[in-house]
């Protein structure tokens, strides 16, 4: 009984961090710096980057990125309940996070006409929790086969 207790205790601890995610998302524009949250969402052809601090879009993609890691983290540590999965997700989260933060900032700075799909793809992968999406059946494969 005290298992069943647990676990929906851990899935509804589970929906709270994922409403956390949601709020992170719904509040991005006012929580983060990110002139290209706009940018995306209107018609891009034909139009330049926008004029953007360097320094505010790297802390605002930072916190960001920290706080989905976190989520992220806290979600498979619920549902996995082993700490080396969140070693691994910890460091393989850090290390995927300074690869596109200096390829993000290499094409946004070094090329003249920087290809907008490209920047939109490693942004995504910066400000969206796209690594829980892929880490959850990964972690669960690797589960169900040993």
């Amino acid at each position: 009984m005290q298992n069943v207790i647990t676990s929906k205790k851990n899935l509804v601890l589970v929906g709270v961090l994922i409403f956390a995610l949601i709020l992170v998302r719904a509040f991005e524009s006012k929580l983060f710096y990110d002139p290209f949250l706009e940018f995306f969402h209107s018609e891009i052809q034909n139009r330049p980057l926008p004029k953007y601090d360097s320094i505010k879009l790297f802390l605002g993609l930072f916190f960001r990125y920290l706080i989905n890691s976190l989520i992220t983290v806290s979600i498979l540590y619920l549902l996995f309940k082993e700490t080396s999965i969140v070693k691994l997700t910890s460091f393989l989260l850090a290390v995927f996070f300074v690869i596109l933060i200096a390829a993000l900032f290499l094409i946004l700075n070094f090329s003249s006409q920087p290809d907008y799909l490209v920047v939109f793809y490693i942004r995504r992968f910066l400000i969206q929790p796209l690594f829980l999406i892929l880490f959850v059946p990964a972690f669960y494969y690797q589960r169900k086969v040993q």
